[in-house]
């Protein structure tokens, strides 16, 4: 039977259209059949039947098909999923931050003649401890980092005052620290699993979910959350001492060591409804897992006959990073889960709220201090009241989550910045977004790959890294070992595999200003100058200067023109500064020669100009005109 040629719009798919184009296909293939197209009758009951189902079934792919664009997407499930598949995770609620001021005293203690604050009554307040509001005790905050009395950098200064004296000497001190808090309260869910069951997973429904704080099992392991099942590592920082580190340095600027962690027991999260969070398990177990965190020669060499060997079969080194058991499914044990809620308007406090703070898990850092025969109860139980927090700012940042719009920019532009390490811009922002806790890069430039000649010791390199950190007085200085050690092990899991990088010092030029002004005849001399030298130390703040970076001369012309009372800018002169003895780098540099049009050229190893001394090292003085 030969097949039909029949005239069909595959565009016309509208209930009018549809029903047209039925009416004109009837009375053209169908003449004879019917034709009695009248509103009221029988076939036209079944042609706009047709039509209507038609209609319904277009505008049903249409829609879904637009479901699958996260530009046209409109229902909130459809955009969770598409946000988790560009490696965004929605915000359902938006959280109040502040910095939270940490006190605590401790009694004085007489150190070469010289009373100082005894820190071996120091707290250590755990991280997300509990903060409240003194008007409403529904709103609490959480501190994101550990409180440590004990330990003081450039990046977190333990700020120390007299806080009582007797006889003419100070008999306790005060501490105080600052941290950043978050709104949120900690609640808990557990969730039994009988039965491995691959890719399990559960749900935890409540309003204004934030996300998971930790997850334990019935034996006290944790459970990691990781973006995807298949990364098997994760970042964990122990504190910096003699027994983490067999190579022990004291280095005040890096209390944490950091180190990369093979972990089998992981999940990941993600939000299905703005009250609904799911966590997913892998799909192995303990008992016939296919990961080998560590190879040795129980599970990679020869081994006994008939003993389990990674000989018999295809052994790939991906199985380090990817493996096919996807981290182990839950079975014949009772998870623990403590998920975060919170945010929303009403967390936007105003100054001197937070004041209420659960000292429930507060403990001498140095514990066995209240054991000795020297302290009593009294004094310990008095070093834990004198605990106390304040907000000297209000906090903000509180409100709803994501909008639609927010949600489809922000997955978007997340998609656009990925986790990874590429180019130069990468690695120098990847460096400076180390954790604080793990050490402080201050400056960092990053140069590709070196021809020529390499220093003894030194590989050969895709990229040269040059990095300097900060001292206790925020100024400039080489980065110690342990920090350059943990900037390597945090770049390793974002760079590329062959991709071989050395961790370099960049080289600290000091330097010095000397000025000359003209102050106009209805100013004071002395009240200019110090107008003056405070413009260029804000201007030369070390905070505002990048490796490599010139000095525009024409522009510290120009900023001292402007201050209130200068008439005329005579002279500027910069000098390099030197000598270790007087507290400079050793490194000098002929400010002169690198002089070219007004611009100070760094040189081409990368450096930093730093007025290290800005209350010394800056100077003026009025001449005539």
């Amino acid at each position: 039977m030969a097949k039909l040629d029949r005239d069909i719009r595959y565009t016309d798919r509208d209930f009018n259209t549809i029903r047209n184009q039925l009416i004109q296909y009837s009375k053209t293939y169908f003449p004879d059949t019917y034709n009695d197209f009248t509103e009221t009758s029988t076939g036209m009951l079944f042609m706009e039947m047709a039509a209507y189902v038609g209609d319904v079934l277009s505008f049903y792919l249409d829609n879904q098909i637009q479901e699958t664009f996260i530009q046209k997407a409109r229902q909130t499930t459809n955009l969770y999923a598409l946000a988790y598949s560009l490696g965004y995770v929605p915000k359902v609620t938006t959280v109040a931050k502040v910095i939270v001021d940490y006190y605590q005293q401790v009694p004085s203690i007489v150190s070469a003649s010289v009373y100082i604050p005894d820190y071996n009554y120091s707290l250590l307040v755990p991280e997300n401890t509990q903060i409240t509001s003194r008007s409403n005790s529904n709103i609490k905050f959480l501190t994101e980092d550990a409180v440590d009395f004990s330990a003081s950098s450039s990046l977190d200064p333990t700020t120390v005052s007299v806080y009582q004296i007797s006889s003419g000497n100070p008999t306790y001190y005060l501490l105080k620290k600052s941290r950043r808090a978050t709104s949120a309260t900690i609640n808990t869910a557990t969730f039994t699993f009988t039965n491995a069951i691959k890719f399990d997973s559960v749900n935890i429904n409540a309003a204004n979910i934030i996300g998971i704080l930790d997850v334990f099992d019935s034996n006290g392991n944790p459970w990691y959350e990781v973006p995807n099942l298949a990364q098997e590592s994760v970042f964990n920082s122990i504190r910096n001492t003699n027994t983490n580190d067999p190579n022990f340095v004291s280095d005040p600027e890096v209390p944490y060591l950091l180190e990369l962690k093979a972990v089998q027991r992981r999940f990941v999260s993600r939000f299905m409804t703005s009250g609904s969070l799911q966590l997913q398990f892998g799909a192995g177990s303990t008992q016939s897992t296919t990961e080998e965190i560590i190879p040795n020669p129980d599970n990679v060499g020869l081994g006994l006959p008939f003993d389990r060997t990674k000989l018999t079969t295809a052994f790939s080194p991906t199985n380090f990073v990817f493996t096919d058991t996807y981290g182990i499914a839950p079975y014949n044990t009772t998870l623990t889960v403590r998920y975060l809620t919170g945010g929303g308007a009403s967390a936007n406090v105003i100054a001197g709220e937070l004041t209420g703070v659960d000292d429930t898990n507060v403990s001498f850092v140095n514990q066995p201090i209240i054991t000795t025969p020297a302290v009593t109860s009294v004094l310990a139980n008095s070093i834990f009241s004198s605990l106390a927090t304040n907000n000297t700012v209000a906090a903000d940042g509180g409100g709803d989550g994501d909008t639609v719009e927010e949600l489809r920019q922000n997955s978007l532009g997340n998609f656009q910045n990925q986790l990874r390490t590429v180019t130069t811009q990468d690695y120098l922002v990847r460096a400076l977004s180390m954790p604080a806790n793990l050490g402080v890069i201050a400056k960092a430039h990053a140069q590709p790959q070196k021809i020529g000649n390499y220093s003894s010791g030194e590989l050969p390199s895709v990229l040269d890294l040059y990095v300097l950190s900060y001292d206790i007085n925020r100024n400039l200085r080489t980065a110690s070992n342990t920090l350059k050690r943990n900037l390597m092990t945090y770049l390793s899991e974002y760079r590329m595999i062959n991709d071989s990088i050395n961790i370099k010092d960049a080289y600290i030029i000091n330097i010095g200003v000397d000025f000359e002004i003209v102050v106009n005849p209805n100013f004071n001399n002395s009240e200019t100058i110090t107008n003056c030298i405070n413009s260029l130390q804000e201007y030369f703040q070390i905070d505002k200067w990048q490796v490599n970076e010139p000095i525009i001369l024409k522009d510290i012309f120009v900023l001292l023109s402007k201050v209130t009372g200068v008439q005329i800018v005579k002279n500027i002169l910069i000098k390099n500064l030197t000598g270790v003895s007087l507290g400079y780098s050793d490194f000098s540099y002929d400010v002169v020669a690198a002089n070219q049009n007004d611009v100070i050229y760094p040189s081409i190893d990368p450096m930093v100009f730093e007025v290290k001394y800005p209350n010394q090292d800056i100077l003026g003085r009025v001449v005539p005109i």
